[in-house]
Formats: C-alpha cells, sequence, structure tokens
C-alpha cells in the first residue's frame, strides 16, 4: 500500500516551560514542503540555525541524561521526544519547529498537548510517497540488564516491560500497535515521571528545574505524590511515549515489532542508529510479516513458566517469555551463563552450548505456547517429531538467546510450530517442531 507524506495545514503556537531548564518558551509550527523532514529553527539566535531531526544531530546521552537533545553546529534543542512521538505517531513527516530557546516545552509532562495542537492546526496530505522501511531481519541491543529488540512486522508495534527492582513501582507491561487513533487514545497522555528517591541526585545535575507534581509523576512507596495515574499502567505507557519519540529520529517509516525491555534513551537511539545502518543500501519494500490479531497482555516471569511446564532446574531452560500471542507465536529469552551445569563437559576448553539444548530452549518455549491456553492449562505437550534442524552459530557465555516461535498448524492435540534462536541479531538455530498435548 502506497503512503503519502503529510504536513499541517495552518500555522500554531504553543508556550510553556522546559522541564529541565525552567525556561519558558514559545514554539510556532509551520506547513513544509515534501521531503523536508522536521526542521528546529532557533529563532532567539541571530542566524536562526536549523537542526534537523535525526539520529546524526543526537547529542551525547551521557551529557545530557533523561531526556533526548539535537545539536547541529554548536546549536542545541533539548527534551524534543514527547514532540517527535506525537508527530511520528500522527504521521506527519514534513514540518518547521521555530522556537526561541534551547528546550521543548513539558506542559503537562505527556505528549497529548502536542497531539491536540496538531490535529486543530489540520492535517494536510501531499501526493508525494513517503518511504517505508520493512525491517528483514531481527535486530538486539543490550547494555546494562536492559535489552531493546526488532524484529519483523507488517506494522509498528512497540511492546514494553517497565521493572525497576526494589522499587515502590511495580513491574509494568503494554503493548500497541501503533496509529494515531490508538495512539491518542491510549499513550498520549502518559505523563512523565520519576522515583521520589531519584529526586535530589536529578537537582544535583541541574536537572527538573521546571518540573513540579502537576507535569512529573513522583512515584514514592504510598504511591503517586499530589497527583493520580491517568492509567493504571502510566509509566510504562510513558516509556512507550519516549521510546516513539526516539524513532522518530530514524527519519523514515518503519514496520516492525519493537520490544523494550528496561531501555531507556541511550538503548532506543542506538537501536535506531542500528536500524539506519542495516538499512542504509537499500529500500525494502512488501516484505510480509505475520499479522497479529492480539495485543499480549502481560509476560511470564520464571515463577509463572514453572507453572505452565513442568521443566525445573537444571532443565529449565527459558529465563522469561516477553510476549505471547496465544495460538500464533511467542518470544522468549535464555541468558546464558559460565555457571551452566552443561559447561563443565560440553567442550570444558572452549566452552559451547549443546545444539540440542537450544533446540530443547525452542520447545519449551513451544510449550508456553500451547499450554498457555485456558484449555489445555494443567497438561503436557510431548515432542512427536523434530524436522528441518540447522545451527548456523555457536552460543557460548554471556550469550543471550531470543528464541522466537510461531505456529504453523494448531490443532485441539497437536501443534506444528517453527522456532528460531538468534544471538545479537543473527540465526543461531532453527527447527520445524511437532507437539501433541496429553493430560498430565
Amino acid at each position: 500500500m502506497k503512503i503519502k507524506q503529510k504536513t499541517i495545514k495552518n500555522i500554531a503556537e504553543v508556550e510553556g516551560v522546559g522541564l529541565h531548564t525552567g525556561k519558558k518558551v514559545k514554539v510556532t509550527f509551520k506547513p513544509a514542503p515534501p521531503n523536508t523532514g522536521i526542521l528546529f529553527i532557533r529563532t532567539d539566535i541571530p542566524s536562526s540555525p536549523v537542526i534537523k531531526a535525526e539520529i546524526d544531530n543526537l547529542l551525547d546521552i551521557e551529557k545530557y541524561p533523561r531526556r533526548t537533545s539535537l545539536g547541529n553546529q554548536g546549536c542545541e534543542i533539548h527534551t524534543v521526544e514527547h514532540l517527535l512521538s506525537a508527530l511520528y505517531a500522527l504521521e506527519i513527516d514534513n514540518l518547521i519547529v521555530e522556537i526561541n530557546g534551547e528546550e521543548c516545552p513539558g506542559l503537562d509532562g505527556s505528549a497529548i498537548s502536542f497531539v491536540e495542537i496538531i490535529k486543530k492546526a489540520g492535517i494536510e496530505e501531499y501526493d508525494e510517497e513517503k518511504e517505508v522501511i520493512y525491517l528483514k531481519e531481527p535486530i538486539y541491543i543490550s547494555q546494562n540488564g536492559a535489552h531493546i529488540i526488532a524484529l519483523p512486522y507488517d506494522k509498528l508495534r512497540i511492546s514494553y516491560t517497565l521493572n525497576y527492582p526494589n522499587s515502590p513501582l511495580k513491574s509494568q507491561f503494554a503493548s500497541f500497535i501503533i496509529d494515531p487513533d490508538t495512539y491518542e487514545k491510549e499513550i498520549a497522555a502518559a505523563r512523565t515521571f520519576c522515583l521520589q528517591e531519584e529526586v535530589e541526585n536529578l537537582k544535583s545535575l541541574g536537572l527538573g528545574k521546571g518540573s513540579d507534581y502537576s507535569n512529573t509523576l513522583v512515584i514514592s512507596k504510598d504511591g503517586v505524590i499530589n497527583n493520580n495515574f491517568r492509567f493504571e499502567d502510566e509509566p510504562v505507557r510513558h516509556k512507550i511515549v519516549d521510546l516513539i519519540g526516539d524513532l522518530a529520529l530514524l527519519g523514515k517509516r518503519i514496520c516492525c515489532h519493537i520490544i523494550g525491555i528496561r531501555s531507556g534513551h541511550s538503548l532506543n537511539t542506538k537501536l535506531i542508529k542500528k536500524i539506519k545502518e542495516v538499512t542504509k543500501k537499500e529500500k525494502v519494500a512488501g516484505i510480509g510479516a505475520p499479522t497479529l490479531s492480539q495485543i499480549p497482555s502481560q509476560t511470564f516471569e520464571i515463577e509463572d513458566i514453572e507453572k505452565i511446564i513442568p521443566h525445573r532446574y537444571p532443565f529449565l531452560l527459558v529465563d522469561k517469555i516477553v510476549e505471547i500471542q496465544e495460538g500464533k507465536r511467542a518470544i522468549g529469552i535464555k541468558n546464558v551463563s559460565i555457571n551452566e551445569w552443561f559447561f563443565q563437559g560440553h567442550f570444558p576448553g572452549r566452552p559451547v552450548m549443546p545444539g540440542v539444548l537450544i533446540v530443547e530452549a525452542m520447545a519449551q518455549v513451544a510449550g508456553v505456547l500451547m499450554l498457555s491456553k485456558k484449555e489445555n492449562r494443567g497438561k503436557l505437550a510431548y515432542f512427536m517429531s523434530i524436522d528441518k534442524v540447522k545451527f548456523r552459530k555457536t552460543v557460548r557465555p554471556g550469550d543471550q538467546l531470543i528464541i522466537e516461535v510461531e505456529v504453523v498448524k494448531l490443532k485441539s492435540k497437536v501443534g506444528l510450530i517453527n522456532g528460531k534462536t538468534y544471538v545479537d541479531g543473527k540465526v543461531a538455530a532453527e527447527a520445524s517442531l511437532m507437539f501433541t498435548v496429553v493430560d498430565a
């Protein structure tokens, strides 16, 4: 399907205070011609420098933490992620953003005000088509216990797992196919947040000068301070707001399924750089991916997995299920440690995970997929056959297996499932597995 480029119909304005600088700024949005992209113009600087919203203009995340900042020839613009998130979700490709300061206004701490402003200005469609990237192969990046994965898909879906260990904020999961309507209703209004214990450190870094309890959710052991959640899982939805804003720096539309696990701006933007790198030399068009009809409602931690399949140490080879689509597919994770029992005798001088155990890990993810159905709970899933097994990459200590299984055929008691295991975005093993479900 051909998709047209878009801009706004009329000029629009907004004023507000930057969340981190605390400085008041005025922003004017103006229509832009096709193939312009999103351009920021600093009107408070005599030369009116232009900064394009693209990953090549990203400023150092370590130097400017807790936000996404852009710069060009010594000129900077900070905290652009909420605005870019709204523009990307509303499919605005071309826009002039004139701003008389160094930071985008924080408004209520979410992206909903930007959505309302853009919609009020109206959306204009051009005859020119926009470039759409369809991801060919999985991309996986990990950093300090956080992970982000991009998988081939025929739409843009974002799934996110929020987890702050030893904090009052409970683990949360959300997943959405990103389109303008879903974004406006389910995502845009989610506000930025921090833990109460982080406040003093953020202030010491010179951050949060424009933040207060109305535009930032401050979460203590007793709940939100002087405010209320708009959604029960508002924090994880805001993480999706931020991720979409960072994704806008790709400068093109993309169809893929992005899975974030505790990821932030640093990991998000590394993913964007990697996507740009792998798609730089080719224009991908029309690559199909399975359409998933259900939105996953939860992840499965190890305790949940043990309630579904009977395997136990040392033969439980799945650490977590990060997505499950009942009757369709599942994605699991296995972290490979040097402490694994099989490394003691399997090439101990150069430890390699046995291929049969990689297949077994795929089978366990497939087992969770089959037995997670309500009518199959308490039953067992047995192998009937294994076919088309290929090992393409050795798995060593320190690797993380991303295991994707997908249903080919599923009857009441028999299932044919294809599985692939990825390491660092490359296929390590694949197989076709047939199961039968029996009473325990």
